[in-house]
This record gives C-alpha cells, structure tokens and sequence, in this order.
C-alpha cells in the first residue's frame, strides 16, 4: 500500500530503471550526480512502485529492457526517455541530447534495442538490485 501511495504523487518526473542491469545502475548514478535540481526520482521495475507505475501507464509490468521516465502524465521510452532525460542534466549532456535528438527515433531505438539486448553480456548483471546511494533515499520509491 505504501508503495500505491507513492506512485499517486508524480509531479517530480520518475526514472524506471532494471535494478539488476549495471549499465542501468551506471546511468541512475549518473543522473543523480548531473541532476542539478534534484527533480528526477527512481524505481526499479523490480520494485512495486515500479510495477505499478509501468501497469498504471499499459508497459508490461515484467521483462522490460528499456529504460521509461514518467513525465506530465506520459510514459516515455528508450531513446525518447533518454534524451528527455539527458536534456535536463548538468555538462555535455544538455549538448549530446539536442544532436541525439537530430536522428530519427527508428534509428535511435534501432541502436539502443542492440544495446538493451546485450547489456548483461556488455555490462554485467547485479546479483541484487541497486540500493539508494548514501543521501539519495528519499529520492528512491
């Protein structure tokens, strides 16, 4: 139930992340260092908060590979959330997203679907899922 309670209160935009995945952990490491503002929270699919929020918005609630943020409402995935995301960090990410943002969606989930599919033989898979850094919990569901 707590976890319902949390996932009502979506103003701040949420990462969805596979917690089992290092890249993804890599990632979420990186947004908390470059997000400036503090305005992006965490899920792990894995977790309730995160099943609920990816039911609430019709993404199935297991053997995601890509990456959702929740922003205003919407669902964004793979490279479309990637870019959201990356467009709101600190240094060259801001620069990276606009060109990214250039390519064709076709082309950019193209790359990142190869990427997803062999990200545990690339990256490695964790044998639990990522923990909230020290002073980062209260931006954890």
């Amino acid at each position: 139930m707590k976890a319902e309670l949390m996932v009502t209160d979506t103003a701040s935009p949420i990462i969805l992340f596979d917690g089992m995945c290092n890249l993804c952990s890599r990632a979420v490491r990186v947004v908390l260092k470059r997000d400036r503002h503090k305005e992006f929270r965490f899920a792990a699919m894995q977790s309730a908060a995160g099943r609920e929020l990816l039911k609430q918005h019709g993404l199935p609630e297991r053997g995601v590979d890509y990456l959702v943020l929740v922003e205003g409402g919407r669902a964004y995935v793979k490279s479309d959330a990637v870019i959201r995301i990356a467009s709101r960090l600190t240094g060259p990410w801001r620069c990276w997203a606009a060109v990214v943002r250039l390519v064709p969606r076709f082309l950019r989930d193209f790359k990142y679907d190869f990427i997803a599919r062999f990200r545990y033989r690339l990256f490695g898979k964790r044998s639990s899922c990522l923990l909230a850094p020290p002073g980062a919990a209260e931006r954890f569901l």
